[in-house]
């Protein structure tokens, strides 16, 4: 077998002396304060991971990976690598100009030499890329609401590699990598791509793939960013890590890579490779529903089971890696082993855990045989994962001005307060623009703002195990789902409509502000000349009109010991 992949391969930074005349001249660039996806991004460009990608793809180079999975020079590249950035920071810029990339410290890790500026087809990307444009999923979400308007292309000069603080042993780059195979003498090196915590079935799954391939394991997690709602990836390198002794020393190790996931299924598999293949892999495990997102608006999945390995197989040979593809194993009780389902005679007993199924078990404390995972792994997990009852959770109340929101979420904070066990806080809008957003004005950009400060606070006090309730309008479905991606990372997230019609608020009217609006003396006011974009699916929907305070409060108590937020009288 050829060594071709332990020789080194090409990064993007320059020698250590270079490094500090750069930074000493970066003070006089514009500088760009990266997000955390582009800093993963930024760290597989100079590290070589992304290689043959000598920085973000240029206009032309981007235009052909979406319409063709390749560059403009016909080089196989499945995932548009590119620098977002805001309609302001872009029209300060000339083409030809150095920028500075920087960590969101302050720290610069980069030079970007501005060869492109222009404005994508977002549409076009999502629907080329991910297989639809469809706000479901999560790239496609973060493409049009969290991502720059304006891609800037370039090739990149590179500093320093980000710094990571968390299991730094574990971190190595391609290049480290190839050198260490290259030392135990490693010529076959299968990949196991994973975002989740690794379960007896993983593993089985492990063993049998590096035995197909003859190969040795290279366990490579990603903890960059995956999908919203994922364990997070401290929790998972610790389950890692509690049962890496489990596999035979001598032919198995783990190391992490610092990717942001974009969960575009088939694509997604064949950039997998391409990346492992710059680590050093001669295999790869791609998975059933490899980097899928799960369901679409319709309910049902973006991509076909085995779609990826379809793809992959097609791109094999020009990716330079040989896919194992996975079986998917399940538990033969009869002869207490795993095995993989395709192959298991009519009549014996088969036990499967979905992933569903798994949280529901944590979210309720109940127990997880041995025969499904690891008692190191479940411990891991219920560490991070109390049973609901236990747990920090956020109620988001939203509806029109004069609706009965914070009269609502003011009795509802009594009632709990009542019951006791975990400290509760009142996020109402109008303190919380008091304290939090008093610099703030209303237009949609400032009550965004607003929001997701609410939010972000909200998560803060979910993740410390408090109830957070907050009761701000928050007419803008993109903002509130933003608001709960932030708050389900560390724990539930209910949302109640107040639905009480337009007439009815507009007739209470207390602070006067409707008859203002009519008059044109507020502009861009909720409901009059601004729009309220009605939650397609809350957690309970009330209206307040014509039902008393108490009833309204205690249908949301209901609805959270439904949950199982709270404990049942």
């Amino acid at each position: 077998m050829s060594l071709s992949n332990l020789t080194p391969i090409p990064e993007l930074y320059v020698s250590p002396e270079s490094a500090q005349k750069l930074k000493a001249e970066a003070g006089d660039l514009p500088s760009w304060d990266l997000t955390p996806r582009q800093i993963c991004d930024l760290e597989l460009l100079m590290n070589g991971g992304f290689n043959p990608l000598k920085g973000f793809l240029t206009e032309e180079d981007y235009d052909s990976v979406v319409e063709t999975m390749r560059l403009a020079d016909g080089t196989l590249w499945p995932m548009p690598i590119t620098l977002d950035v805001s309609e302001d920071f872009a029209a300060g810029l000339e083409l030809g100009q150095d920028i500075a990339l920087r960590d969101q410290e302050g720290v610069i890790l980069a030079i970007l030499s501005v060869t492109d500026r222009w404005t994508p087809n977002k549409a076009r990307e999502a629907e080329k890329v991910f297989g639809a444009d469809d706000l479901a999923h999560p790239a496609v979400n973060y493409l049009h609401h969290t991502a720059g308007k304006v891609y800037l292309g370039g090739p990149v000069t590179g500093i320093q590699q980000p710094v990571h603080y968390d299991f730094r042993a574990r971190r190595d780059t391609p290049n480290e990598l190839r050198a260490y195979f290259r030392k135990l003498g490693w010529r076959r090196i299968v990949a196991f791509q994973t975002r989740n915590p690794l379960h007896r079935a993983h593993q089985e799954l492990t063993f049998r793939a590096a035995r197909e391939a003859q190969a040795n394991l290279l366990i490579h997690p990603v903890v960059g960013m995956t999908k919203p709602g994922d364990v997070d990836h401290f929790t998972r390198v610790r389950c890692y890590e509690a049962v890496l002794d489990k596999y035979p020393q001598a032919t198995t190790t783990m190391s992490l890579l610092n990717l942001a996931m974009r969960m575009a299924g088939p694509r997604e598999a064949v950039w997998h490779g391409l990346i492992r293949k710059n680590h050093g892999c001669t295999h790869f495990i791609v998975g059933r529903d490899h980097a899928g997102p799960g369901k679409n608006s319709a309910g049902e999945d973006f991509y076909g089971p085995y779609d990826a390995q379809e793809l992959f197989r097609e791109y094999e040979s020009e990716i330079g890696l040989e896919m194992v593809d996975f079986k998917h194993m399940v538990y033969v009780q009869e002869r207490a082993q795993y095995e993989p389902a395709d192959e298991i005679e009519e009549g014996l007993t088969v036990l499967n855990i979905s992933g569903t199924e798994l949280r529901r078990r944590l979210a309720e404390g109940l127990e997880i045989p041995d025969w499904f995972s690891f008692p190191e792994v479940v411990n891991e997990l219920r560490k991070t994962r109390p049973p609901r009852s236990q747990q920090g959770f956020t109620v988001f109340f939203t509806g029109l001005s004069g609706s009965g929101k914070s009269t609502i979420a003011n009795a509802l904070m009594v009632k709990l307060m009542e019951m006791g066990g975990r400290p509760v806080t009142l996020l109402d809008g109008d303190v919380v623009r008091k304290h939090l957003s008093s610099e703030l004005g209303f237009s949609k950009e400032h009550r965004d703002i607003n929001i997701r400060r609410i939010g972000y606070v909200a998560s803060e006090i979910t993740k410390n195990g408090g109830i957070a309730i907050c009761a701000p309008i928050a007419p803008y479905t993109a903002t509130r789902r933003a608001v709960r991606e932030m708050i389900e990372s560390y724990g539930a997230f209910c949302e109640v409509h107040v639905a009480t019609p337009l007439e009815e608020c507009e007739r209470r009217d207390r602070k006067g502000l409707y008859r203002l609006a009519r008059e044109g003396k507020i502009k861009e006011f909720t409901g009059i000349s601004d729009p309220y974009e009605a939650p397609d699916a809350p957690e309970l929907r009330v209206d307040t009109t014509g039902i008393d305070v108490d009833n309204c409060a205690h249908q949301v108590i209901l609805k959270l010991e439904q949950m199982g937020l709270i404990a049942g009288n």
